[in-house]
């Protein structure tokens, strides 16, 4: 195997970060609370009563983080916008200062040559939004698209591609029905309202975007998708993995590319499903430019009669290798991912969005981050990326995750993901092994 994947001509390859991960900046120029500010403030909610509040400081620092972003050859960066720092009450007055930190950006990015790819819901939810009932309130819908048009008539003029939601399935279920994201929350059928909302907010912000954007606007949404494995030939266990797969990959999929939920899990919900408006998913399909996939694993799963309601446990395979977050490393779930969703669903174009792995990166006794696992996990993930392409699927970029070391949710700074070292205490940005070998990488296109 060459040490470099070569792709088509065009192909994109960039790197990904969220708002509330590295910005800081929490109570800087107006912005306003939000749900992970709360959920992160709320004693025993994060690792070591971690927060946001400073993060990596990017607020501060994004000049040095854009010549860092040069200095890498990125061609494209993935960010997301802060809701409560455009709207810090999610709705009415706009914060000019917030939408200034954006436009700024913005303009820094294309004076490098990088794309922009703005993701506008990256799981910060206002909080006085959450206050009114959060997601599961259909008056967010109207407001999301409201937001969006506060952010597209600032910078639609000069950013192309635009993404609505980053991963419905887990800011829904893990932070509405398992209660380990903010807000915290343990009700599933919440948590099955909460995806249905986001999907028909999607499709009303997807309008706002292209009435306010520019003439070639690309509009998306990203899913956090798996292949899903029976632990055994069992037909229990094959059950089981379909079960799964319907609720992680088909719940959002069907109903964005199909008009519709698959019945196998609307069934086996029963009262726990959403409740659907005439008109809710028509022509989400037609409104969705493209798919953002995030795919760091795969899932094993055997059938749980105890476990209700998908009745089902994952397994981890002992003779597999893991990342620092316990997830299986399985490049080829990568490849059946995009193989599966272009015969299945047939997105006119879909991007990796995240894609990358955590791994316990210390400095040596010389300030280098020699995070070699990091290395061999790109490559791999690169090179199955790089045969779904060969094979037809139209895959035309790639996006690691993530450029900087960053607050990992509920689990703090514990985890690194980045391909940039950040030191919490001076800020000081190093650029790991893996950073400079995604920058050969991306030089030898």
């Amino acid at each position: 195997m060459t040490d470099f994947p070569i792709f088509p001509s065009g192909f994109l390859l960039g790197a990904a970060t969220a708002a509330y991960q590295i910005e800081g900046g929490a109570r800087d120029d107006g912005r306003g609370e939000s749900i992970w500010d709360r959920f992160s403030h709320t004693p025993g909610k994060v690792f070591e009563g971690h927060t946001g509040d400073v993060a990596c400081d990017h607020y501060h620092l994004w000049r040095q983080d854009v010549e860092l972003m040069s200095r890498l050859n990125l061609q494209a960066y993935r960010f997301s916008i802060s809701w409560p720092r455009v709207l810090p009450q999610g709705r009415g007055q706009v914060n000019p200062a917030g939408l200034d930190f954006y436009d700024h950006l913005v303009d820094a990015l294309l004076a490098k040559g990088i794309q922009p790819f703005i993701t506008l819901y990256h799981w910060d939810l206002p909080q006085a939004l959450q206050d009114i009932g959060g997601w599961p309130n259909r008056d967010l819908v109207g407001y999301f698209a409201d937001y969006a048009v506060a952010v597209v008539k600032r910078l639609g003029d000069r950013v192309r591609h635009w993404i609505t939601f980053n991963e419905p399935w887990v800011f829904a279920f893990l932070g509405y029905h398992m209660g380990i994201h903010a807000p915290g929350l343990t009700d599933p059928k919440a948590a099955f309202q909460t995806a249905h909302h986001a999907l028909v907010a999607h499709g009303r912000a997807a309008d706002a975007l292209r009435a306010y954007g520019s003439d070639d606007v690309q509009v998306g949404i990203t899913l956090n998708l798996s292949s899903v494995h029976p632990a055994t030939d069992s037909q229990a266990d094959l059950d089981a993995a379909r079960r799964f797969d319907g609720h992680l990959n088909r719940w959002f999929l069907d109903p964005l590319y199909r008009g519709r939920y698959p019945e196998d899990i609307l069934d086996l919900i029963g009262d726990l499903g959403p409740q659907v408006e005439e008109g809710d998913l028509d022509g989400l399909a037609e409104r969705t430019d493209f798919l953002g996939i995030n795919n760091y694993t795969r899932a094993v799963v055997a059938d749980q009669p105890d476990n209700p309601p998908l009745n089902l446990e994952h397994k981890q395979p002992e003779e597999a290798q893991y990342t620092d977050m316990g997830w299986e490393i399985y490049p080829d779930g990568l490849y059946q991912v995009l193989k599966r969703v272009h015969k299945e669903y047939a997105p006119a174009t879909i991007y990796i969005t995240e894609n990358g792995a955590a791994f316990d990166d210390v400095p040596q006794a010389d300030g280098r981050v020699v995070d070699r696992q990091r290395v061999e996990f790109l490559r791999s993930y690169l090179f199955a990326a790089l045969r779904a392409v060969e094979e037809g699927v139209p895959l035309k970029g790639y996006f690691v995750w993530s450029l900087l070391d960053n607050f990992e949710w509920a689990l703090g700074y514990s985890k690194r993901f980045g391909i940039v070292y950040v030191n919490y205490e001076t800020q000081e940005r190093t650029v790991k092994e893996s950073g400079n070998w995604y920058s050969k990488m991306i030089a030898a296109q």
